[in-house]
């Protein structure tokens, strides 16, 4: 490698990490793999890290995640003669000494200061892998030393405290270069410090999500948006959701319908709402399965359609997501949209692990009638009761009575 990226790598670094809202992830990606098998070391590095996740890369790119060819493409980075790759797979845990031994540079020092050539000249992602080695204390290996390279214990700590401190500068320059990570390392450092060396400093992460947000970034959009709506300011935090929707955030469709759904600093739109649940559908985003399921369940800015809502809430329940369990174990009670089945009705009822008066309400006719398991009358009234200030449950009770034994029993 040079003291500069070839051209495909600098395109690469534009369209996925910099100006990440442009949607030119999938071409950045085949760019890299063209590289790469051309020999280009950084193209190797780059392309490795796309495939490490949404904690390495914007998930709104949604490339594939796959560890193994992550860590072999990292391997053939530093086979490759990249600097970048080095570091990188020094700060993952895969610069092994059998790796180590492959890269042509004379040690770790000679290819931290080709990067941090690179990072001087204005690369931001360089840049942030300059801060990572100091906020990761990865500086150490680097420079080949420890506590016993120093006289006693006030010089290791002085040492420490001033190559830590390095980190927040350059992180600083990463996030104004584009890379929106340096904002999550930069809260860590404001916010929790650094063991007893760098003292916390929390004021200063107040405003991070914001700088991010405005600079273009879909997820700090969506996390500061956040931050607004919870803060009780919804139109103005509407106005961001819709930024990062529109930048392609993954669950920001999702944030958008959610407000018109429910009329939250914004004129209520229904239809509109639903709309926006569809758009992430095709991305298998879970909380636009759930309102989309209860929109049709209720028919909400659509018509009713019980067979859609319980298609769409299982798709989400299957996933993992009890949101909209209370609809599911309805929908089997009383044959909605799928066969009735009060045994599987009662399985979905009790996953509602929060206080609902109609959940209560089903549970006890299942219980206290026997409907699809043996009858538990004492177990259906408690819930019966639960639920009593309300009138179904009230006229359900009418049904049972005490004896003189106190036993509950059906008139």
């Amino acid at each position: 490698m040079g003291k500069i990226f070839s051209n495909e790598v600098k395109q690469a670094l534009q369209d996925i990490y910099y100006n990440e809202r442009a949607g030119r992830g999938k071409e950045a990606l085949a760019l890299l793999e063209k590289a790469s098998a051309a020999g280009d070391g950084d193209a190797s590095c780059i392309l490795a890290r796309c495939f490490c996740g949404y904690q390495y890369v914007w998930s709104g790119h949604g490339f594939p995640e796959d560890d193994n060819r992550a860590i072999s493409l990292l391997h053939k980075s530093v086979e490759q003669g990249s600097a970048l790759g080095v570091l990188v797979a020094l700060r993952s845990g895969e610069l092994t000494p059998s790796v180590q031994k492959k890269m042509p540079f004379a040690n770790l020092m000679e290819a931290f200061e080709e990067v941090l050539g690179i990072a001087e000249a204005g690369d931001a992602f360089c840049q942030y892998t300059i801060a990572n080695s100091y906020f990761w204390w990865d500086f150490l290996r680097i420079q080949n030393k420890g506590r016993d390279s120093f006289p006693n214990q006030e010089a290791y700590r002085a040492y420490l405290k001033e190559n830590i401190s390095q980190c927040e500068d350059w992180f600083w320059k990463a996030l104004r270069g584009g890379i929106y990570f340096a904002a999550n390392n930069l809260n860590r450092y404001y916010t929790q410090g650094d063991e007893d060396i760098i003292a916390p400093r929390p004021e200063m992460a107040k405003d991070l999500w914001k700088i991010g947000a405005e600079y273009g970034h879909p997820i700090h959009q969506s996390i500061y948006a956040d931050k607004l709506e919870n803060a009780g300011q919804n139109e103005e935090a509407l106005r961001w959701y819709k930024a990062s929707a529109e930048g392609g955030q993954p669950g920001s469709w999702c944030d958008v319908g959610r407000f018109y759904m429910e009329g939250k600093g914004v004129e209520k739109d229904e239809a509109y709402a639903v709309q926006c649940f569809e758009r992430e559908i095709p991305i298998g985003n879970i909380g636009s399965y759930n309102y989309l399921g209860k929109a049709y369940f209720f028919g909400r800015g659509v018509a009713q359609d019980y067979a859609k809502a319980f298609q769409l809430l299982s798709y989400a329940y299957d996933k993992g997501s009890k949101w909209g369990v209370f609809y599911l174990g309805k929908c089997c009670f009383y044959g909605l949209g799928t066969p009735q089945d009060y045994t599987r009705a009662l399985q979905f009822l009790n996953e509602v692990n929060w206080n609902y008066w109609e959940a209560d309400y089903l549970r006890g006719m299942i219980y206290a009638r026997g409907l699809g398991i043996a009858p538990d009358i004492p177990k259906g009234i408690a819930y019966l009761q639960k639920a009593g200030s309300h009138q179904e449950a009230k006229e359900e009770l009418l049904h049972y009575k005490k004896t003189l034994f106190g036993k509950w029993v059906r008139r």
